[in-house]
């Protein structure tokens, strides 16, 4: 007889397993399937995010950044490091190491809270008398029951047409953090969070990187006078990166990858590289889920369709994260697993995706939440900006990084603020105040008027509120 459950989640990744846990603390009996495994064939719950995503490439940025660090800066300082040497073995054990003791922290949190594991992959047997039976396909097969079934089944990495991933020489996010040596030249294809980030730590090991970006403009979902910054900071550190252009034939052999493009000019030419990491974008993840068996709809995208609840179109069948509409960002799939967990429970869950903050992790970090002024702009807002840079900046300066700035968007009549935008250093922290202040419908006065330590990067957020209304204290 298969075991019975309140709610069934499948998908252990950010927004699953915390739909679990919030399941469960609100007094339902949970089960959790997931079929990632480690390097032992264990289970390792975290999904992409965990394995081999956010934690694993920030792990590697850091490491990256020490290397650069000790190399390039620490005479600065008054430090003399010699003959400084990177061991790609060990900064990739590091690395491992801390995606497994996140597995290991999910898993102790599953026990806390008293959700069922199941490792394995899971998929809809059936629907019946209003309960779904979900097999679990993993080291032996079984069956479970759920009145509920939250979907959380991620997202897949995108592969270049007619080009698929070896790992070896052709690389999605996944074979890009298993890099084995650093190589001498490397190719991107695709300027977005996975491109910039893991191009900034092979740049910084010593390849030679180059980016090849199909838009003609760089990170157009960034504030453009944002975007400009930031593309100032990677040319002058190294980083080659080609807009508008189109690839064309793409060869992998043995000795590495030969990339064909036309550049911005239409003018043919050709790349060749030891390693290509594709970072085109990223699919739905349906595959196996067997959700034409109950009659699951998906759009046109291969997404779960959803309402505005996460609902999708069967009952009591929901959907989070990747695998439906919206941004593809492990702390939006966070929120929706909690929303769900307490609309399971009677109340009213809340994500307000206005409010989502992105963050791209690179040196400098560039964060922002809210419109951009190319946005505004487009949709007739009258509006006022501010601008400060962290070259003003007393911390900055002592921190030896003052490249970036932060930017303020306020409504022009009411003083709210309808964006910010930083990019510097620390950023992915200090757009975390934006998030709440914007969250409470705040102005940029308000911010203005709040006391920041001194001194402090958070400084430069109080000073570009102030430069709204042509304000400044000049810390």
């Amino acid at each position: 007889m298969s075991q019975a459950f309140d709610v069934v989640v499948v998908g252990g990744g950010p927004g699953g397993y915390i739909a679990a846990i919030r399941a469960a603390q609100l007094g339902f009996q949970v089960a959790c399937i997931d079929e990632w495994k480690n390097g032992k064939g264990g289970p390792a719950p975290g999904g992409t995010c965990t394995n081999v995503g956010c934690i694993p490439s920030k792990a590697l940025l850091q490491s990256s950044e020490h290397f650069e660090h000790a190399n390039k800066h620490f005479a600065d300082h008054g430090i003399t490091a010699s003959d400084v040497k990177i061991d790609v073995a060990k900064m990739l054990a590091r690395k491992d190491t801390v995606v497994k003791q996140n597995n290991d922290g999910i898993l102790y949190l599953f026990k806390k809270n008293k959700v069922t594991f199941f490792h394995g992959r899971g998929s809809f047997a059936k629907a019946e008398g209003g309960v779904y039976e979900i097999k679990v396909a993993g080291a032996k097969e079984e069956a479970i029951t759920g009145k509920h079934i939250i979907l959380a089944t991620g997202s897949n990495a995108r592969a270049l047409p007619g080009v698929p991933f070896d790992e070896e020489n052709v690389l999605s996010n996944d074979g890009a953090l298993r890099v084995g040596a650093v190589p001498k030249k490397l190719a991107l294809i695709g300027s977005g969070v996975i491109g910039l980030e893991m191009g900034s730590v092979w740049r910084r090991l010593g390849a030679e990187v180059t980016i090849l970006e199909g838009l003609p403009t760089f990170l157009g979902a960034v504030d453009e006078q944002i975007a400009k910054e930031a593309k100032k900071a990677f040319d002058k550190q190294g980083l080659k990166i080609e807009l508008g252009v189109k690839v064309g034939e793409v060869k992998a052999g043995k000795k590495g990858v030969s990339v064909a493009y036309t550049n911005a000019k239409g003018e043919a030419q050709s790349l060749d590289v030891d390693k290509l990491i594709v970072s085109i974008g990223r699919v739905p993840n349906t595959i196996g889920l067997n959700g034409e068996a109950v009659g699951l709809k998906l759009d046109e995208r291969g997404a779960i369709v959803v309402d505005d609840d996460c609902k999708t179109s069967l009952p009591n069948v929901w959907a989070i994260g990747d695998v439906v509409r919206g941004p593809m960002l492990a702390h939006k799939a966070e929120e929706e697993g909690v929303a769900v967990a307490e609309r399971i429970a009677g109340q009213h869950g809340h994500v307000n995706f206005n409010t989502v903050p992105w963050v791209i992790y690179t040196s400098p970090e560039i964060a922002w939440v809210g419109r951009t002024e190319q946005q505004l702009k487009a949709d007739g807002v009258a509006y006022k900006a501010g601008t400060f840079p962290f070259l003003a900046n007393g911390r900055a300066r002592a921190l030896g990084d003052t490249t970036g700035m932060v930017k303020f968007l306020a409504d022009a009549k009411t003083d709210e603020i309808l964006g910010v935008h930083i990019v510097g250093p620390m950023a992915s922290e200090l757009i975390s105040e934006a998030v709440v202040a914007m969250e409470f419908k705040a102005s940029a006065e308000d911010i203005a008027r709040i006391c920041h330590a001194h001194p402090s990067l958070s400084e430069a957020t109080k000073e570009a509120a102030l430069a709204v209304d042509k304000r400044t204290l000049n810390f």
